[in-house]
C-alpha cells in the first residue's frame, strides 16, 4: 500500500532524486512478478519531456531498468507523452481519465507487435495512466499488457 515508510521512500526517490533507491524499489517489483509470468519486454510509463527534464530522470524508466536487467527482459521504449498533463494528485478518477485521455502514443518503430508486455510505473491510485498507456501498446500491436507498480493508493477509505 502507497502509505507509512513505502510513500516516504518512494517521495524520496521521485521528488528528491534519490535516484539509488531505484534499486531497493525495483526489489519490490522483482518479488511481486511471478516467475511463470511469460513477459515478452518491459515498457516503463513515460514522462513528458518537460517534467523528466525537470526531475532528471524518470522513475518508472529507472525502476523498470533494474527489473528487466535482473529477469534478462529487452526494456523497450516504447511509449511517449505526446502532451504534458496535470498532476493526478487530487483528481478525481473521472478526472484522472480526463487528464490522460489521448496523452499516449506507441513510438514508431517500438517493436511491441505480438508480445506479452509488463508495464512499470511508481504508484497506481485509479489505474487511469496505466488504462491509456495499455490501450496505447494493444493499439500498436501488442498481445497483453500487464501492470507492475511499487505500490497502489487505497481509495476504498479517501473521500
Amino acid at each position: 500500500m502507497y502509505e507509512g515508510a513505502l510513500r516516504s521512500l518512494i517521495h524520496l526517490y521521485k521528488y528528491s532524486a534519490m535516484k539509488p533507491l531505484a534499486r531497493t524499489l525495483s526489489a519490490y517489483l522483482e518479488r511481486a512478478l511471478s516467475v511463470d509470468e511469460p513477459i515478452d519486454a518491459v515498457v516503463p510509463v513515460p514522462l513528458y519531456w518537460r517534467r523528466k527534464w525537470a526531475r532528471g530522470f524518470n522513475q518508472s524508466e529507472l525502476l523498470a531498468r533494474h527489473l528487466a536487467r535482473s529477469r534478462k527482459l529487452p526494456l523497450i521504449d516504447a511509449l511517449r507523452r505526446r502532451k504534458a498533463t496535470a498532476a493526478q494528485a487530487g483528481l478525481s478518477s473521472a478526472g484522472r481519465r480526463r487528464n490522460v485521455a489521448g496523452a499516449f502514443l506507441a513510438r514508431r518503430g517500438a517493436d511491441v507487435n505480438g508480445k506479452r508486455i509488463l508495464l512499470i510505473d511508481d504508484v497506481m491510485t485509479t489505474g487511469a495512466t496505466a488504462s491509456a498507456c495499455a490501450a496505447a501498446l494493444k493499439r500498436a500491436g501488442a498481445k497483453s499488457v500487464s501492470l507492475l507498480t511499487v505500490a497502489r493508493v487505497d481509495r476504498r477509505w479517501r473521500e
